[in-house]
């Protein structure tokens, strides 16, 4: 179990430092006012009419940086700051929430992917590391009896978040380079404020690829324990 430690350890210290920077970026372009005066709620009612979207309402919700789009009920959902604050930090967020908006109305596949994986991953992400442990309590790591089904049972639960983690991937980055394109190609924001547009994005985006590693290295941790380091 010292190795398991030391691994989560380390994904930890990773995923905090990328979110520490993502949480100064954020600050440091909140103080980048927009050109236009436009609130990040403004800048997502307008793409969303620019990309014929009229039927997703934009609403505020509580909270710091709990932004999201929300498919079932087609709803953009931006926190507070982002909803009424008028500056690059906010345009980026609301665009890139916009941007989720326009793959769900396109159909784009990787977000279809992503929503069919939603209800699996909800009911399983929760119990499949203690499935394995209870598994391997059970005699799984001998690979004989009962604990062993379990212990399998648990890694393909497991894996099944795994995978989800890795679809977020391009459905993230993918909302961004809409969100990006968008503020570039409408004349939205200056040279200036693109540049922090950008590196916002950029360091959000890289907290799902830690995430997305981190789930790769507890699942294979996980499977050598169940069948066996030879």
């Amino acid at each position: 179990m010292i190795g398991y430690y030391i691994l989560i350890g380390g994904i930890a210290i990773v995923s905090w430092a990328v979110s520490n920077t993502l949480k100064r970026k954020f600050d440091k372009y909140s103080k980048t006012p927009l050109r236009n005066g436009m609130s990040g709620a403004e800048i997502a009612q307008k793409m969303l009419t620019d990309h014929g979207i009229y039927d997703v309402e934009v609403i505020s919700t509580p909270g710091k940086l709990t932004d999201h789009y929300n498919p079932k009920n087609k709803t953009v959902n931006l926190s507070e700051a982002v909803y009424h604050q008028r500056n690059a930090a906010a345009a980026a967020v609301a665009a890139h929430e916009c941007g989720h908006a326009v793959q769900h109305a396109q159909a784009y596949s990787w977000l279809q992917m992503r929503s069919t994986l939603v209800p699996v991953v909800s009911v399983s992400s929760g119990m499949s590391q203690w499935l394995i442990i209870g598994g391997l309590v059970l005699g799984g790591a001998a690979g004989l009896g009962l604990g062993w089904w379990v212990a399998v049972a648990g890694l393909v639960m497991m894996g099944f978040a795994t995978l989800f983690s890795f679809i977020t991937l391009p459905v993230e980055y993918d909302a961004s380079n809409r969100a990006l394109a968008w503020l570039k190609n409408k004349n939205m924001v200056s040279q200036e404020e693109y540049k922090g547009s950008e590196e916002a994005l950029k360091w959000a985006a890289r907290t799902y690829l830690v995430a997305a590693i981190g789930a790769l290295a507890n699942l294979l941790y996980w499977a050598l324990q169940v069948f066996g380091r030879d």
